[in-house]
């Protein structure tokens, strides 16, 4: 009898035992949204090793049809060197879009600077002569014509906004910091880095293979070397369907959840660009040099060979840059408790 008097307090006892209180911490990020309707992903603290050791004889084999010149201008990305990301932060999962873009100068009244300054930005043009354009690719600008509203293709709102120069990205996070009482930031490099490689030590989050991108990235394929066919070489073979820009997460995320760390448009970073910084780098949360004249930009876009969409590729723009191929995601930082 006794034995069944106590079965109902141990079981009370057992109701307030968290389940599997010994489980490991789910591997899934947590996933914020903001007043603007932009996700971000939760990034552990931790290290890594940032940078390309990658021999030009290994580079010329894996892509072969590139001059070996393009493997010998790769300074900028060595030496591989140790760092040390000591807190987690928050990452837009998908780069800033044209509708969110939008909705944050109609709240703002900000004006971006493709417009502000009268000089517009770049533009596709099919009917532009590559014999009198410098670039020779048929973009055109700068032109009063072009602007985030128009890149000369067309965009929809869950496409990434491009023709914003990293100005434009820091009032837009300016703007949320102080809407929100969070700070919001373009990412370091290393932060940046650390996100695309999500774990990995490959040329891509999706492996060392050229080929791999399509299931992740939207980068220069078969759909884009039909308005450029003089750069058929360097195109992959495949179809994604996307010509220009694709709606952000329409490829498959890296293993922090991350969508479009490679290709779609490049990306802002926070630091100045040097060649030489990696050498004297700091282990912990490196911020890059204290000045310079060009910003970092990171991962390529829908018009990049692969080769220049490697998680370790580094490529650089003046501050008031606009230009079809450029645009950016946030960080958002977390608080002292960790939140």
């Amino acid at each position: 009898m006794q034995i069944f008097l106590l079965l109902p307090a141990l079981l009370s006892l057992l109701a307030v035992i968290p389940a599997q209180a010994d489980a490991p911490p789910s591997p899934t990020p947590q996933q914020i949204e903001n007043m603007l309707g932009m996700k971000f992903m939760r990034i552990p603290a931790g290290e890594f090793m940032m940078g390309n050791d990658e021999s030009p004889e290994a580079l010329a084999k894996a892509y072969p049809q590139y001059e070996r010149r393009r493997f010998l201008e790769l300074g900028d990305e060595a030496p591989v060197h140790r760092v040390r990301i000591t807190r987690p932060f928050y990452l837009g999962q998908h780069e800033v879009t044209v509708g969110q873009f939008r909705r944050f100068l109609e709240a703002s009244g900000y004006r971006p600077e493709s417009e502000a300054d009268g000089t517009g930005g770049y533009g596709y043009n099919p009917d532009y002569d590559p014999k009198t354009s410098k670039r020779g690719d048929a973009f055109e600008g700068r032109d009063r014509k072009y602007s985030w509203r128009n890149p000369g293709f067309p965009q929809g709102d869950e496409h990434p906004v491009v023709n914003v120069t990293w100005n434009d990205a820091v009032a837009m996070a300016t703007w949320l910091s102080a809407k929100e009482g969070k700070t919001y930031r373009l990412p370091t490099e290393a932060e940046w880095e650390y996100a695309a490689r999500a774990g990995t030590r490959t040329r891509y989050s999706s492996g060392d293979d050229p080929q791999s991108l399509l299931q992740v990235a939207n980068v220069f394929d078969a759909d884009s070397q039909k308005n450029w066919p003089q750069w058929r070489a360097f195109a992959l073979d495949g179809h994604d369907g996307y010509p220009f820009t694709a709606p952000v997460g329409s490829f498959a995320p890296n293993a922090f959840g991350l969508y479009d760390m490679h290709g779609n448009v490049w990306e802002w970073c926070a630091d100045w660009h040097d060649d030489s910084y990696y050498a004297r780098s700091p282990v912990d949360d490196p911020q890059g040099p204290a000045n310079g004249s060009v910003r970092v930009r990171r991962g390529g876009s829908w018009h990049t060979w692969a080769f220049y969409a490697r998680s370790s590729y580094r490529n650089w723009n003046a501050p008031d840059t606009r230009y079809t191929l450029v645009g950016f995601r946030l960080v958002r930082e977390t608080s002292a408790d960790g939140k």
